[in-house]
């Protein structure tokens, strides 16, 4: 489809296929598919799947209803991040989890390496492709091609049945802001179900939009990206990520030491922030407070919703709060900015 392609930890993948911003407002104004099948997938199946799942994971699993996804943390014993992850609930006995296509080897071997219960874990990527269909016009795009009924699926459930006359796992979650569904579907049938999507969302000014929008979307939102908001390094608290751990569900790896990092009190957080001066805060980029270095930009760039330049800073505690003058620092010179609240676009109910 004549897309621009980078690589991206050791896939080849689409950055975009026509223009950011054209890929972009496709997604939040009518509707966008994106191929992601880097994404990795691990299955733990077994009588004790869920205490497995339980004990690697952050949020409480055993809250889980078949058929329902959650986000949650894999950590190390240190508290920081190995990956975040989706986990789904496929029965009482089967987790299927989607995790970070750089990752993957690494996720499935910290799962198995914890595996001391009756139950197996597979490193079943290959297994699945995974297309995402996101914007307000998902649910009609995607509806011509399913008998399964889309408009009951809630937000973070999902459902098996059929995409094209082929099986597919369609669940409504995303990483856009925007309502929509990803699939997984087999390999093989993959590419012809995209050129299906393709032609069931035409009607609708539908736009194959690659990495560079799904960055831009997922910053608006407010989602995080490993390697840059989360890392090995840094802890849920941290993070602004306490809502995906559960203290009161019993043991998990890397529980010990959040009980201890909440009790000492947090030193940095993650904060918004609005570029109030000329310049664009990119990743990487040092964040300073009056004069002295302060923290670092995480992701950074414009935003094509909101017609402004945002990203999302790491700085000390006492000074993570919103309104705060800081300065970026672009191209060796300070460039003012402010703290603000987040998410910075949330779309309307």
């Amino acid at each position: 489809m004549g897309a621009k392609m980078v690589d991206f930890g050791g896939w080849d993948m689409p950055v975009l296929y026509s223009s950011l911003l054209e890929e972009h407002h496709a997604v939040r104004q009518k509707v966008g598919i994106f191929d992601v099948s880097h994404m990795g997938e691990i299955e733990i199946r077994g009588p004790e799947a869920l205490k497995l799942v339980d004990y690697v994971s952050t949020n409480n699993a055993s809250k889980l209803k078949i058929g329902q996804a959650h986000y949650s943390g894999l950590l190390y014993e240190h508290g920081g991040f190995v990956d975040d992850i989706l986990v789904h609930k496929v029965a009482d006995d089967h987790f299927f989890i989607c995790v970070n296509a750089s990752n993957q080897d690494k996720d499935y071997a910290h799962i198995a390496e914890h595996n001391k219960l009756n139950c197996t874990v597979e490193n079943a990527g290959e297994k699945y492709a995974q297309i995402a269909i996101q914007g307000p016009r998902a649910l009609e795009t995607l509806q011509k091609l399913t008998p399964v009924e889309l408009a009951p699926i809630k937000y973070y459930w999902f459902t098996d049945g059929t995409v094209s006359g082929t099986p597919a796992r369609i669940a409504r979650t995303g990483y856009t802001g925007e309502d929509g569904f990803e699939i997984y579907v087999p390999p093989s049938e993959a590419p012809r179900i995209w050129d299906e999507i393709l032609a069931a969302g035409a009607e609708f000014g539908i736009k194959p939009a690659g990495l560079g929008a799904r960055n831009t979307l997922r910053l608006e939102a407010k989602m995080a990206l490993y390697g840059h908001e989360i890392d090995a390094t840094i802890t849920p608290w941290e993070a602004d990520l306490a809502w995906i751990v559960k203290l009161d569900k019993g043991d998990f790896i890397g529980r010990d030491a959040l009980v201890k990092q909440k009790e000492a009190g947090i030193t940095r957080k993650l904060i918004g922030f609005e570029m109030t001066g000329r310049g664009i805060g990119r990743d990487g980029y040092e964040v300073q407070i009056d004069q002295k270095a302060a923290g670092w930009v995480t992701s950074g760039g414009p935003a094509p919703t909101l017609n402004k330049n945002i990203g999302l800073c790491y700085l000390p505690v006492a000074q993570a709060e919103i309104g705060r003058t800081i300065q970026v620092i672009v191209r060796n010179q300070p460039v003012d900015a402010v703290t603000v609240a987040t998410p910075f676009y949330k779309r309307a109910k």
